[in-house]
């Protein structure tokens, strides 16, 4: 059964509704997704729902939590999570609102760099008061200041860059806890792009329970060094497309990374 375990939909910083992904995973043949909107689970319930109308997929509930550990940016999957927790809700809608006041920072900085784009305008291209920082790159965009989303980061919204604002997180075992709490499953997002590699190791002992060893910015070398990480210390493997709904040479990267789930019984006994 092949599973991309990492989508994101427009309740976060995606282009597509879970209408749309659940669509677009039928038409790549897929047997089941993951909705991982980052800090919140606002879209799970309609992709839930839609999909069994489809009786083609599975949806896994889902979550990507953005933390942050020694200066680099680190991110915990939670899957299979009780995603109408009061809790969980009260933590997403705190978060949420900090999105909104950092987007909002990070606009001001922009303009004062001498480039005008409005807040009200990078509102519209999120959904629910969500702002992250692909919003504001796609009104770059927009505007001609940059020539896509890559080159805004590394100019602008990256770590460190003019335009860059902190954001409050949730801290890597807080995120970790919070899943397990849910009685979900927790797993380290694109470990393979870390700067510092001594954070997987770091995760794995307070309790991670999986790396995602499949992933669009990982090449070959990457893979290879995860699955033997993965081994060593037993941990389940995932692997998914981390798709924003954009086409990425004329093709969208959902569905094209992915995992067997028939070989992760933990993951599969859940469905």
């Amino acid at each position: 059964m092949i599973f991309d375990l990492h989508i994101h939909t427009n309740y976060s910083d995606g282009l597509l509704t879970p209408q749309q992904v659940i669509h677009l995973a039928i038409a790549k043949k897929l047997d089941g997704i993951a909705i991982t909107d980052h800090d919140n689970v606002d879209g799970i319930e309609s992709a839930v729902q839609y999909s069994k109308t489809k009786n083609k997929i599975h949806v896994i509930p889902g979550i990507e939590f953005g933390c942050i550990f020694k200066d680099e940016e680190v991110h915990i999957l939670g899957y299979f999570i009780d995603y109408k927790s009061s809790k969980l809700k009260e933590i997403t809608e705190n978060l949420k609102i900090n999105r909104v006041k950092r987007g909002i920072e990070m606009v001001s900085k922009i303009n004062k760099l001498g480039m005008k784009i409005d807040i009200d305008e990078v509102q519209l291209m999120a959904k629910d008061n969500y702002i992250g920082r692909p919003h504001i790159a796609r009104a770059l965009v927009k505007h001609g200041y940059v020539s896509n989303i890559k080159e805004a980061f590394e100019l602008y919204l990256n770590r460190g860059k003019d335009a860059y604002v902190e954001r409050d997180t949730l801290k890597i075992d807080e995120a970790i806890n919070l899943i397990h709490t849910l009685n979900g499953i927790a797993v380290l997002a694109h470990p393979g792009i870390l700067k510092d590699r001594r954070i997987i190791e770091y995760c794995i002992n307070i309790g991670i329970d999986g790396i995602e060893a499949i992933h669009s910015k990982h090449n070959s070398k990457d893979v290879k060094y995860l699955l033997n990480v993965a081994k060593l210390h037993k941990l389940i493997i995932t692997g998914g497309s981390d798709c924003h709904g954009e086409l990425i040479y004329g093709e969208y990267l959902l569905g094209k990374y992915y995992v067997n789930i028939d070989y992760v019984p933990v993951m599969k006994g859940r469905l």
